[in-house]
């Protein structure tokens, strides 16, 4: 199995509701995304005040399933129109699961 797992950092000053509509759009994915094994995304707890704002962890088959999730117009979309416009950070591993 392979795992990629991001942390998004939110612009608070976007609004509240947007890390939830951000959740919902990546919850969207493996319905188009038949690549997706396992996805997990969810919002900060708000138990730390460095945190991040949302966790990603995909699970895929292997490396070139990630590729094709990657990669994928949906996904990107995704990116291009509710994540990077409030973006401040971004950390992310891809690593294989023994």
């Amino acid at each position: 199995m392979f795992r990629h797992v991001v942390l998004l950092t939110i612009d608070p000053a976007a609004g509240e509701d947007v890390p939830d509509r951000i959740v919902t759009a990546l919850r969207s994915l493996p319905s188009v995304i038949p690549e997706l094994r396992s996805y997990v995304v969810g919002r900060d707890a708000a138990l730390a005040p460095d945190n991040a704002t949302i966790a990603v962890v995909a699970d895929f088959d292997d490396e070139a399933g990630y590729l094709v999730y990657r990669d994928h117009p949906e996904h990107q979309r995704v990116i291009a129109e509710q994540i990077r416009p409030v973006l401040l950070g971004r950390s992310a591993v891809q690593h294989l699961v023994s």
